[in-house]
C-alpha cells in the first residue's frame, strides 16, 4: 500500500459466513474512508468535519487510548513499544460519524517507514458492549507487509456472545487500487468457525463522493449496529450455542 496524499472514500461491502454448527452468511453494502492522521484537517469540508458535529464526522475520542488526544502521537508510541519504526505516516480505515452516530466493529490502521512501506497494521475491535481491543500485526523482525500476507493472532477481546474466546484470526490484506480487500478468517478448536471480508473500490475525495455514498447509505453505522442484533437473533432462533460475555486478555500497550 502507498503511502497517499489525501483522504479517500471507499464504497464497497462486508461479506460475513459462518460454517457451524450451522450455516448463516450475510452481505451488506457499506462505505468507509481512509485517512491520514498527519493531515485530517485535509479531510474537512461541507459535509466531513474532524472533532465536531457534521453529517458525517471523525471523532478521535473513538480511536487509540479514547481521551480525544491527536492520535498521532499514541499511534508512534505504540510502534515505539514494539520496537517498529514511528516515522511514517499512519493511514486510518474507519466507518465515519454519520449523523453523529458511531459504531466501528473493526478499524484499520496502516501504519508506514519513512520510505513508505506498509511495517505494521492495528486492528481496533469494537464489541456491542461498549468494549474495545486492538491487535498490532507486523513481522516479528519489523520487514515490510507482503501484499497480501497472512497475519495470525490470538483471540483476546470478546465480540460475539456465539463464539468462545479462544481461538486465533487470520488476516490479509489486499490494498493495491482500484479495490481494497480485506479479509479476516476465525479459527476456534475444530478448525475455521467464521469467514469475513471489507471490501471497497477507491473513490477521490469529493463532497459529490460523500453526498452521493450518503444518499446510498443514510443511515450506515446505526444499520450496522441494527444488522449485527439482527443476525444475533438468527442466531439465536437456529439454537446456535451462546456463550455469555467474557472479559478481554491484557495486552501490553505504552503509557503516554
Amino acid at each position: 500500500m502507498s503511502v497517499m496524499a489525501s483522504p479517500q472514500l471507499l464504497i464497497g461491502q462486508v461479506a460475513h459466513r459462518r460454517l457451524r454448527p450451522t450455516v448463516n452468511a450475510f452481505v451488506y453494502p457499506v462505505f468507509f474512508v481512509r485517512l491520514p492522521l498527519a493531515d485530517l484537517a485535509a479531510a474537512t469540508g461541507p459535509l466531513f468535519a474532524i472533532d465536531r458535529f457534521q453529517v458525517l464526522s471523525l471523532q478521535q475520542k473513538d480511536y487509540g487510548p479514547r481521551d480525544g488526544r491527536p492520535l498521532g502521537p499514541w499511534i508512534q508510541g505504540l510502534l515505539r513499544a514494539h520496537g517498529l519504526p514511528d516515522d511514517g505516516e499512519t493511514i486510518l480505515q474507519t466507518f465515519p460519524r454519520v449523523w453523529g452516530y458511531a459504531f466501528n466493529p473493526v478499524s484499520f490502521w496502516f501504519c508506514h517507514n519513512s520510505g513508505g512501506a506498509l511495517i505494521a497494521v492495528l486492528a481496533e475491535v469494537n464489541n456491542t458492549f461498549g468494549g474495545y481491543h486492538h491487535y498490532l500485526l507486523h513481522n516479528p523482525d519489523g520487514a515490510p507487509l507482503r501484499e497480501g500476507q497472512t497475519l495470525e493472532t490470538e483471540k483476546r477481546f470478546h465480540v460475539s456472545p456465539f463464539c468462545t474466546l479462544a481461538g486465533r484470526y487470520r488476516f490479509r490484506f489486499h490494498l493495491k487500487p482500484p479495490v481494497s480487500l480485506v479479509r479476516i478468517d476465525y479459527d476456534d478448536g475444530e478448525g475455521t468457525l467464521l469467514l469475513t471480508s471489507i471490501s471497497g473500490r477507491i473513490h477521490p475525495w469529493t463532497t459529490r463522493g460523500l453526498l452521493v455514498a450518503l444518499l446510498r447509505m443514510p443511515v450506515l453505522t446505526a444499520g450496522v449496529m441494527l444488522r449485527i442484533h439482527w443476525q444475533a437473533l438468527r442466531l439465536w432462533w437456529k439454537r446456535v450455542p451462546f456463550y455469555g460475555k467474557t472479559p478481554p486478555q491484557p495486552v501490553r500497550e505504552p503509557k503516554q
